[in-house]
């Protein structure tokens, strides 16, 4: 399954809310129990969705359900695959299970998304068997700056493998601790070779658009819609944002009259261990 260019995903919690973002043109939803700014002020262990959840969401929309897992937590995974979910997440939103290994994605049915801040983890992740990536931005914050630094770096050191030869290629893969043949494959289709969304602080519509510009294929939005004072019309004004990210006056009319974006965080605030963006590896 590849996720279509100009796509939005957003994160849900129950039914009515993946009501809302099917109406609004989401082409997928996220189910979990929190979304990550209410998961930021809880602390604590933050675990796969109650299963409950999930079946509800599924039995609500005829879009794709995604749902996420804990890095490294097999058994999470596996009861997701069970469920039928159309997608895993293995998710620094959530508490990573594994300090050590990501999950080998190539060893189950059901396709998997991550999360990177740069391509030696993209391309690790790559190697693991997932079909679809996310740039990492601070989750939560509603601050898109993580998320800017992060898609500008992908795809800065997506160009220069793109115009490297083979033997700058292994040396690149040598530094970046990535596969080889996860590079070769960048060369070879001049992007990435799978989806690149990017993820974490997007909270406006201008936001999305800014993310489109940068290079992204399309955007996940969590805390930014059901944050925001009124989800209904920052959920549609989002959608349209990124399907039309150069039309600067329409996002400018979109922009009017939908209400107050979710409070934002300043990044430089949170302590070193309070950004989720720095789990894995």
């Amino acid at each position: 399954m590849n996720f279509q260019y100009g796509g939005v995903i957003m994160d849900v919690i129950n039914a009515e809310q993946a009501k809302i973002a099917e109406a609004a043109g989401a082409i997928a939803v996220m189910a979990l129990e929190r979304v990550p700014s209410d998961i930021r002020k809880a602390g604590g262990v933050a675990r796969m969705a109650d299963p409950r959840i999930i079946e509800e969401v599924q039995g609500a929309v005829s879009i794709p359900v995604m749902a996420k897992v804990r890095i490294g937590h097999i058994s999470e995974a596996r009861v997701l695959e069970a469920m039928g979910v159309d997608y895993i997440d293995e998710s620094e939103v959530l508490t990573p299970a594994d300090e050590e290994f990501h999950l080998l994605k190539n060893q189950y049915n059901v396709p998997f998304v991550c999360g990177a801040r740069d391509l030696g983890e993209a391309a690790r992740r790559l190697g693991e068997g997932a079909k679809m990536l996310r740039t990492k931005g601070e989750p939560g914050t509603g601050n898109i700056v993580e998320a800017v630094r992060h898609l500008r770096k992908v795809n800065a050191q997506v160009n220069r493998v793109v115009h490297m030869n083979e033997d700058e290629i292994m040396t690149e893969a040598r530094d970046l601790g990535a596969p080889y043949e996860v590079l070769l494959a960048i060369k070879e289709h001049g992007r990435l070779p799978v989806t690149n969304y990017a993820a974490g602080g997007v909270a406006t519509p201008a936001d999305a658009a800014l993310m489109m510009e940068l290079g992204a294929d399309g955007v996940f939005v969590g805390s930014g819609i059901f944050k925001s004072e009124n989800p209904e019309k920052f959920a549609r004004a989002i959608v349209q944002a990124t399907q039309n990210f150069k039309d600067y006056q329409l996002i400018g009319d979109l922009s009017k009259d939908i209400g107050t974006p979710m409070k934002g965080l300043e990044i430089a605030g949170l302590a070193e261990g309070e950004r989720m963006q720095e789990r894995g590896w």
